[in-house]
């Protein structure tokens, strides 16, 4: 859709504010402009800031949930707050971050209006990332590693009866879809550190670190039906590879050694093909009602 009227010779309006046409060339860069036809056959040149898809000038605020994060302080609404990463793992030192992840129950008011609420809030310079409770759920059932150790952390800085009753039935979340999600979080680390190679020559060894924590972490999940976040008996090797203190070719060898032993935890494993989607959706449902009230839950 253009955002300005369309003149011809001796200054006649061709096509208003508002009209509709297809665009037939797109630039090459940004300083050049689109080629856009209109219903009459007529083509002109439009510069980006003179076009809007027409889907996005229909939708309007409709779904813009940064109108509702305006409208209410969403982090009045974190109904569970926690300590992850390099902390929580015992892997931290005096560079450290402190990451704070958790929960938030928007007001049903806000859920039910046009607009929305975003599936997360953060706030960087506090290091803190929140997620609506759906998404949260939903990221759970899919056994995300890092929405699993929130589930699991020993640091624990907020939580509401609402949030204590979904710890309670935290083992509902583990499944063998722990090996599938587990593996391609691996397998991204792995990507990470052979650009790390190509592009810069040399590894990130916390990206190294990482994946054999994630690889240990797999590992355990299938075997005992628990995420064990602190790294206990492994900090030291883990240090030592987050300091270059290990060689890559050790390292691998190690990962070759733990891809084994997860796949070998897979074919032992307990849990169940795949987690408790009903119980997951029961304590939403109940969330969803008790948004109905003013007060945190």
């Amino acid at each position: 859709m253009c955002l300005r009227e369309i003149f011809g010779q001796g200054g006649r309006k061709l096509h208003p504010k508002g009209a509709v046409g297809v665009i037939v060339q797109s630039p090459v860069d940004l300083d050049h402009s689109y080629r856009v036809r209109f219903l009459d056959g007529l083509e002109v040149a439009l510069q980006q800031d003179e076009l809007v898809m027409l889907a996005h000038f229909k939708e309007g605020e409709i779904g813009d949930s940064q109108i509702s994060i305006a409208r209410s302080n969403l982090y009045d609404r974190v109904i569970f707050r926690c300590v992850i990463g390099s902390r929580a793992y015992g892997l931290d030192d005096q560079e450290s971050d402190t990451d704070y992840r958790g929960i938030y129950l928007p007001p049903a008011d806000l859920h039910w209006s046009l607009y929305g609420v975003p599936e997360q809030i953060e706030c960087y310079e506090t290091q803190e990332h929140y997620w609506e409770l759906q998404r949260f759920l939903v990221l759970a059932l899919k056994a995300n590693p890092n929405v699993l150790e929130c589930l699991y952390t020993p640091l624990i800085e907020k939580m509401t009866p609402l949030a204590d009753e979904l710890l309670k039935m935290r083992s509902v979340f583990l499944s063998k879809m722990v090996y599938q999600t587990y593996n391609g979080y691996v397998n991204s680390q792995y990507k990470k550190i052979l650009a790390d190679i190509s592009n810069r020559g040399k590894v990130h060894w916390k990206h190294a670190m990482h994946l054999i924590r994630l690889l240990i972490s797999g590992i355990s999940i299938l075997r005992n039906g628990f995420v064990q976040v602190q790294v206990d008996k492994y900090r030291d090797e883990l240090l030592t590879i987050k300091k270059g203190g290990m060689s890559l070719e050790e390292t691998d060898k190690w990962r070759h050694s733990l891809h084994a032993e997860f796949d070998q935890a897979l074919s032992v494993s307990n849990l169940p093909e795949r987690p408790d989607y009903e119980q997951a959706n029961a304590l939403l449902v109940k969330a969803r009602r008790m948004a109905l009230s003013g007060e945190l839950p």
